[in-house]
This record gives C-alpha cells, structure tokens and sequence, in this order.
C-alpha cells in the first residue's frame, strides 16, 4: 500500500502523532510522512491512503495545511482512502466556561479537514481524530502515542 501522512506542526505534538501513525502504517507497504511545506503534489500519483494531521489553531488547522488542502481539486482524491486528525486540548481540560463555550462554536481541526479530502473525492475509512496535548505547547497527553498507533492500524490494512 502506497500511503502519505501529511501534518503540520507548531510545538511538535502533531509531529510525534504524524510519525506513529506513519510507523503504524509501515507494516502495509511504502509510507512517507513529509511535513505539509515538504508535499510535492506528485507524491498522490498511484496513492492508495492518505492521511493528514493538523494542530487546532483558532479553531481550524493551520494555514499550510489549509493551503495544502485548497490545492486539491475535486476528484483528485477518487478511490484513494484518506482519514483526518488533530492535536487539541481536550473540552474537560478548558477551565473558562467561555473559552469552553468557543470550542463548542468553533470546533476543531480534524472535521474541517476531513471534509476538504473528502470533497477532493476520499473515502474515509475513520471518523476525524483528536489527539489531546496538555496545555497549548504541549505535552501530548500519557497514552496518546500508543492511541495514534491503535487508530492507524484500524484502516492501514483496509483493502
């Protein structure tokens, strides 16, 4: 299987889940797990999964993932399996009732961009993922590495 996990990272957390996730993979075939400003847009040619990862900055990815994204025009994703996911503070960790109530109206990373791959014509084969960091520097949450790990190899040997 030919597959590409493509992220973003500011401090690093979304990094660390973007490389296990990729290594999650590897036992499926070739894997590559280039940082979003590093994608050459010929590596989706015969793609068979991709995945992208972004940290949630103002309630959204960041701009190069959401750059990444606009370059994808519809259809170029036809038959290829793709799955989204995040880093994010988790609601129960957020203390202000009005920070709390924000993220309920803005959302996080993952969905938007689970929608943009699947508007270019993915098939998701997983729900949009979080992955919880600690405070907005990080760390990543005790458990999450393996977490990432576990939700790859749910879809990397999908057929």
């Amino acid at each position: 299987m030919k597959a590409l996990v493509v992220y973003d990272s500011v401090f690093g957390n979304t990094e660390q889940v973007a490389r296990e996730i990729g290594k999650a993979l590897e036992a499926g075939g070739n894997v590559q797990t280039p940082r979003v400003t590093e994608v050459d847009m010929d590596q989706l040619s015969g793609l068979e999964l991709l995945v992208v990862g972004s940290p949630t900055r103002g309630f959204r990815p960041t701009e190069g993932i959401t750059q990444f994204l606009k370059r994808l025009p519809e259809g170029r994703l036809n038959g290829v399996k793709v799955a989204a996911f995040d880093t994010r503070i988790d609601m129960e960790d957020i203390k202000s009732p009005i920070l709390r109530f924000l993220v309920k109206k803005g959302g996080y990373a993952a969905p938007s961009i689970a929608k943009r791959l699947q508007r270019a014509g993915g098939r998701p084969v997983a729900p949009p993922e979080g992955f919880a960091v600690t405070g907005t520097e990080g760390p990543l949450k005790q458990g999450e590495l393996e977490r990432a790990a576990e939700w790859a190899g749910r879809f990397g040997g999908i057929q």
